[in-house]
């Protein structure tokens, strides 16, 4: 038999239903035993999803020495709160992004998942998918010289804006943390360098609570220049393009490629006339899933990958600053 990681989940939140759960049901080395919720619709879900324990509460399912894992996908404001007392009940720990609203937090669960030996990453499961290793190479391989600046654009429609918890200044909501925490965490992982200065502004909705979206102008440590705009208040947009002295990559589908069914799509130009498409497949949800579950099962994560949480929320800070203060800020 197969090993695997025994997961529970906290609470039925959308993205655990739409994406999540189905991975890890196709996950080849992780099985939901648990799901916590309140909520009436967590028993439909457990039968749906073959979980067989609910539990009334969180703190129930924490409780549970037959759980070795937890996924949390709770507003953004809950997140450090639960990633704590998780670790402290010697779960290893999967959260949503943004993990955590601010440095302070970032720091205090990053000790919390040390000091009582668990693993913790934040879900950014782009990044599981291939086509972002494949630009990697290409960068590596000098087809489009020397890379000079990034593009980043990642934007959706919000629907129901008055019952939306993205909406609500104390659950942490707004754009830049709900989708530029991706631009952000995408042009520090693909370009594998720091920002170090930046400027950033922003758009409110009309009660003047939460930020529709965020442009945002960085410096990065190797030289090299990006842009990334966040938005929830206009048509989706996925992408980012790499720009550099030979030619450039666009990647059209860089986010959410599950809504062509794991497809994407990496196009490049050269200065010599050459153009290319190349398709790449992978299910980033699964790819994450199996990923975090296989270091479970082997005992070790990159401490990287912790400390990345970290260096992330840092820029998100920079940037609520930047906008504060409506000049440049050092990172």
């Amino acid at each position: 038999m197969t090993k695997h990681v025994r997961w529970g989940i906290l609470s039925t939140a959308q993205i655990a239903q739409d994406e999540l759960l189905p991975a890890f049901r196709d996950a080849t080395n992780a099985k939901v035993v648990a799901i916590a919720s309140t909520n009436d619709k967590v028993k439909h879900i457990a039968s749906k999803f073959d979980i067989p324990k609910i539990y009334g509460s969180y703190d129930e399912l924490l409780e549970d020495s037959g759980i070795d894992a937890v996924y949390i996908p709770l507003p953004n404001s809950l997140h450090s709160q639960w990633v704590k007392r998780a670790a402290e009940k010697g779960k290893h720990i999967l959260c949503e992004k943004p993990a955590v609203l601010n440095t302070r937090e970032a720091e205090e669960v990053i000790e919390t998942c040390k000091k009582n030996n668990v693993m913790f990453m934040e879900a950014f499961m782009y990044q599981f998918h291939p086509q972002h290793q494949r630009v990697k190479e290409i960068l590596i391989s000098g087809e489009i010289g020397e890379v000079n600046i990034m593009k980043v654009s990642l934007s959706f429609y919000l629907e129901n804006q008055n019952e939306n918890i993205r909406m609500r200044q104390e659950l942490g909501g707004g754009s830049l943390y709900d989708v530029g925490c991706y631009c952000i965490h995408s042009i520090r992982n693909i370009l594998n360098t720091e920002p170090n200065r930046i400027f950033a502004s922003q758009q409110k909705d009309v009660k003047g609570q939460v930020d529709m979206s965020v442009v945002c102008f960085m410096e990065l440590d190797n030289g090299m220049t990006a842009v990334f705009d966040a938005a929830m208040d206009r048509a989706q947009i996925d992408y980012y393009e790499i720009i550099g002295t030979k030619g450039s990559i666009r990647v059209p589908k860089a986010f959410i490629p599950q809504m062509y069914n794991g497809e994407a799509q990496i196009i490049v130009n050269t200065t010599d006339g050459a153009y290319r498409e190349e398709k790449v497949l992978g299910h980033q949800y699964i790819l994450e899933v199996e990923y975090f579950s296989q270091c479970v099962l082997n005992g070790e994560i990159s401490r990287s990958m912790m400390e990345d949480t970290i260096e992330n929320v840092k820029v998100i800070e920079a940037c609520f600053k930047s906008i504060e203060k409506e000049t440049f800020i050092d990172i």
